[in-house]
């Protein structure tokens, strides 16, 4: 590696600490796996609403679904790539735009747990509108209402929730994407003091031409770092020298969205504009991205659960040589998978929304790793439910063709899949690469990095052996990790097949835990009916099972894997010509 490189890399890491582990590190249940424990407090029980919340939380899901019906015609959104005005208007005058924000801004006060039901219900109906729903609530407004001062909630809130002004978050740009970090937009700071002066462009903006309001992110100076640090702005498109450069990019799906892309040429942006705390614009992006990620898996859970009903009704009625499609092996495996990877999506979703609800601080991990399944097992359950469908489902009177064009996006928005891959591995390994340096300097301690499987309580005799496995396989992805960082120490930065069946296996472990935590309560709730109660545990211990042997094949290709022979034909083909 060169110099320069290696300074680039330096940088790069110093960033990545700065922004990702300031500030005190608290305890969290996913950072834990990579220790080999199992923080039995965290995650047990299984959370649920009190029964006030719950009727209540039922009326607003009752009444957002009787609207979607009667008023959100998603075919018709994607076929004109809009969203009627009525629909954004009639979404604000049933509080859906400003669902979690205070009463004392004009809100409904819901918690995140209650959020996430109303965004099911959203996303199983229109992938448009839902992601329409998600830029101007958890990323757009969420951002005011976490970071602002009382004069801008005062100013801001009351006309973002009735819908009167919509919400943007401008972060990416043409060299800032998956790499956040990389802000080219400059805010430069005005001679009188009086604010800045952005210049810059931005693009892939939800609501960005349609909103009132806009987050923007812009690069400030600092007088530590030569690049500056990045601060967030309000900005207000009535500013002289803000400019849409497209109101409508024409995408593959979630047509209905507007996607824009902004410029601004020596737009003044007055100094009570900045949001949060200066030279912090990343801190808060990536905590609002944090809500944003659990909506997405609420939303993705809503689309699995309808893909689910689909296929299953399909599968049933559908006769072909002699027989229902539900009683061929190839069409029952589909539903099989189909139905366990929405239970493990739908536990890890309502698991972390409790946990923000707690006013927990430390969740990034767990929204980023249900981001990332969700989206990859909804790609999969949204195909699958498509060729039940046969013929049939390639056609556009059916909605599957428009849900696998609005699901595609989702392994790209909110983070790539494969960079939340590596990231979830190295956000795990840096805290036990810090205990195996204290270690390398006092050897008798090595005996600390031995991981023995965690106890997991165990509430009903159908638990234990499942129990005993993902006990087990913690233990298993601990010492495996430990290895890698033994093995290829800093360098393990370099090595991203390793990162991404690291980040894989915690991701799953996490599911599997989250399914397990929801298995035992539900063994043990006397109120859930017989049927139901057998169908949920079948589906859960189903997953469990599927999760463990897929598990077992990552850990064992650590070691036994082709990567040298991919990228050596990799090399091969780029080097082409």
């Amino acid at each position: 590696m060169s110099t320069a490189q290696t300074e680039l890399r330096r940088k790069q890491i110093e960033q990545a600490e700065e922004l990702l582990f300031s500030g005190q590190q608290k305890v969290g249940f996913a950072k834990d796996l990579f220790f080999g424990h199992f923080l039995t407090d965290s995650i047990f029980p299984y959370p649920s609403l009190p029964p006030a919340l719950e009727e209540a939380t039922q009326q607003a899901v009752d009444e957002v679904r009787q609207y979607t019906r009667d008023h959100i015609d998603a075919a018709r959104i994607d076929r004109e790539s809009r969203i009627p005005d009525e629909v954004v208007q009639g979404l604000g005058q049933i509080g859906v735009l400003g669902m979690c924000v205070s009463p004392r801004y004009g809100g409904r006060g819901f918690s995140q747990q209650q959020y996430c039901r109303i965004m099911e219900v959203i996303g199983a109906h229109c992938g448009g509108t839902t992601v329409f729903v998600n830029a101007h609530h958890s990323i757009g407004l969420r951002a005011i209402e976490l970071f602002g001062t009382t004069e801008q909630k005062e100013r801001w809130l009351p006309t973002l929730c009735s819908g009167e002004t919509l919400a943007a978050f401008a972060l990416t740009e043409p060299e800032a994407g998956s790499d956040a970090s990389n802000v080219r937009t400059q805010a430069t700071p005005t001679p009188d003091g009086r604010g800045f002066v952005l210049n810059g462009t931005k693009r892939y903006i939800t609501n960005g031409a349609i909103a009132g309001m806009l987050t923007v992110m812009a690069r400030t100076p600092d007088p530590k770092d030569p690049d500056g640090k990045v601060t967030a702005f309000l900005v207000t498109p009535d500013m002289p020298g803000f400019e849409v450069l497209e109101a409508r990019m024409d995408k593959v799906g979630i047509r209905g969205t507007a996607t824009a892309r902004l410029a601004f040429h020596d737009m003044f942006v007055p100094k009570e504009n900045i949001l949060g705390e200066y030279g912090k614009g990343l801190k808060l992006a990536l905590t609002v991205l944090d809500f944003g990620r659990t909506t997405f898996g609420a939303s993705c859970t809503g689309v699995a659960k309808f893909c689910i009903e689909e296929a299953t009704k399909y599968a049933n009625e559908r006769r072909q040589f002699g027989k229902a499609l539900a009683e061929f092996d190839l069409v029952r495996e589909k539903i099989a998978l189909a139905a366990a990877e929405m239970y493990a999506m739908e536990s890890a979703t309502y698991h972390t929304a409790a946990l923000i609800d707690t006013g927990a601080h430390d969740y990034m991990l767990e929204t980023s790793m249900i981001k990332l399944f969700a989206s990859d097992a909804l790609w999969r359950i949204v195909n699958d439910t498509l060729q039940i469908h046969g013929g049939a489902g390639f056609f556009t009177d059916r909605p599957f063709e428009r849900m696998m064009r609005d699901a595609r996006l989702n392994l790209i928005g909110e983070g790539a899949n494969d960079v939340l891959r590596c990231f979830n591995a190295m956000v795990g390994l840096r805290n036990l690469g810090k205990e195996l340096q204290e270690v390398l300097k006092k050897p008798w301690r090595a005996v600390m990095l031995w991981r023995s499987p965690p106890r997991i309580p165990v509430h009903h005799s159908r638990l234990q052996k499942p129990a005993g496995i993902l006990a087990k396989q913690i233990a298993r992805f601990a010492r495996a990790c430990t290895r890698a960082l033994v093995s290829y120490r800093e360098d393990i930065i370099d090595h991203e097949f390793v990162q991404a069946r690291i980040g894989d296996t915690a991701t799953e472990l996490f599911h599997a835990s989250c399914v397990y935590t929801r298995l035992s309560g539900l063994l043990t709730n006397s109120k859930i009916d017989e049927a139901t109660r057998q169908r949920e545990l079948t589906t859960g211990l189903c997953y469990l099972q599927i999760a463990f042997r897929r598990n077992a094949q990552r850990l064992a290709s650590i070691h036994n894997n082709d990567d040298d022979t991919l990228n050596k034909t990799a090399e091969a083909w780029l080097s082409k010509g």
